[in-house]
């Protein structure tokens, strides 16, 4: 899909950012990574599992039903891959950096981030080195978001900030679209019609926000677009 997309070159991107259930996916994430020029910054589970540094993997010889075979292990087998949750509680508070990730309707929305770069684990043998991005909320006691990206060495903690919130404005696209345009009201049968819906509701959106800026917070007046 992606390659098609790329291929057409109608809708540009560079960026693709997801969630864990595209991060479970290594269909897509290879897929994604045979892609030039794209980055992935993909939401990851807790209990994935990485190295800091590539261990050292050789081929150990055996024998079975006769047959001399062949398979790759770890060196040293104590050297063991760990959680990212428990890499993450093991970091101390003075690698942690607070950043500010959007304005909310409360105030600013800010978390603290860290950034390493691991080698992850694959049934137990390692795999791609890739960044790994962690991010905590405030307080004593913080909840863990962690997340894998591609992006080349010499990427900057600043980039990642900006993509672990770029997924939100899709989502308030979504949010708002259904409550004031009605994206979520169709009754049609197939495909087409879905699809006239959705874009015809989305351009909807797209223009209200335009005009919203351009006539100020106060002066834009929403109204319902039939699509």
């Amino acid at each position: 899909m992606f390659t098609a997309i790329r291929d057409e070159g109608i809708l540009p991107f560079k960026y693709i950012a997801t969630d864990s259930l595209y991060g479970s996916s290594p269909e897509f994430i290879n897929a994604v990574d045979r892609l030039p020029g794209i980055t992935y910054f993909v939401s990851m589970a807790s209990d994935t599992r990485c190295w800091l540094k590539r261990p050292v993997v050789r081929e150990k010889t055996y024998k079975y039903k006769g047959t001399v075979k062949t398979r790759k292990i770890l060196e040293d087998t104590s050297k063991a891959p760990i959680a990212f949750i428990d890499l993450a509680k093991s970091i101390n508070d003075f690698f942690w950096y607070r950043r500010k990730v959007s304005e909310g309707t409360k105030g600013p929305i800010v978390y603290e981030f860290t950034k390493r770069r691991v080698v992850l684990s694959k049934d137990g043998l390692p795999e791609k080195e890739v960044w790994l991005v962690i991010k905590r909320t405030l307080g004593p006691k913080p909840e863990y978001s962690f997340f894998i990206s591609n992006a080349p060495v010499s990427t900057r903690l600043a980039k990642f900030v900006w993509l672990s919130g770029v997924r939100w404005a899709i989502e308030q696209c979504f949010e708002e679209t259904k409550t004031e345009l009605g994206m979520d009201h169709y009754e049609v049968r197939k495909y087409s019609g879905w699809n006239h819906h959705i874009l015809t509701c989305m351009l909807g959106h797209f223009f209200l926000w335009h005009l919203k800026i351009r006539l100020g917070e106060k002066n834009a007046v929403y109204y319902s677009v039939a699509a």
